[in-house]
């Protein structure tokens, strides 16, 4: 019986893989945390996990578990990197009352509205959940102090995406030349973690 070119492929499959990593990007950058804007290249991370894993195809999910940094594939260029900053601030701006030296005047978000947080039963309770007894007054009074005002972190995280994912075929990454699997920090310097899962075949 003549079989088909996808039952062909498909009898050179190895063994499904199933792998999850968690990993430490360290920042960069020097200082404390001023919602500086920043960029980590996560590719030499995947290359060595790949290379681990031993995976010949299929696909690597990479997405940040943070909610103000970003995933994305460009090139890895530290001049480019300054005018990502610049263009990302130009869009979204940080709020008057940031810490940020390039807060601007006359911007509010809501979000940054911290004495008026939480404002709803559901995010009481996911307040409550990660771990803060905020029906306790100085509890709360707490919580409220250690937010940062960086709504625009935010806004911008949903803008370039929290996700990528990259083919592997034949043991390699199908990306380009100059393109690169970066972090983008949104809300730094900070140490962060991105989770990285591998799906395929040996």
């Amino acid at each position: 019986r003549k079989l088909s070119k996808s039952t062909l492929f498909q009898k050179k499959l190895g063994e499904p893989i199933c792998e999850y990593h968690e990993v430490a990007v360290p920042t960069s950058q020097e200082g404390s945390p001023r919602q500086m804007i920043s960029v980590e290249d996560l590719t030499p991370n995947l290359y060595d996990l790949l290379a681990s894993s031993r995976m010949q195809q299929g696909v690597i999910n990479v997405i940040s578990r943070h909610t103000t940094t970003a995933v994305c594939i460009n090139e890895r260029e530290s001049r480019l990197a300054k005018d990502m900053e610049r263009y990302f601030l130009d869009i979204a701006p940080p709020d008057e009352r940031s810490s940020s030296p390039t807060a601007k005047v006359g911007v509010r978000y809501f979000h940054n509205d911290i004495d008026q947080r939480p404002d709803s039963a559901g995010e009481a309770q996911r307040c409550r959940d990660n771990g803060w007894d905020i029906d306790n007054i100085k509890e709360l009074q707490k919580w409220r102090d250690q937010e940062p005002i960086n709504a625009h972190s935010h806004l911008l995280s949903m803008l370039v995406g929290s996700s990528e994912s990259i083919p592997v075929v034949d043991g390699k990454m199908v990306i380009g030349q100059w393109q690169s699997v970066l972090l983008v920090d949104l809300d730094g310097p900070r140490d962060r973690t991105v989770g990285i899962q591998f799906l395929g075949y040996l």
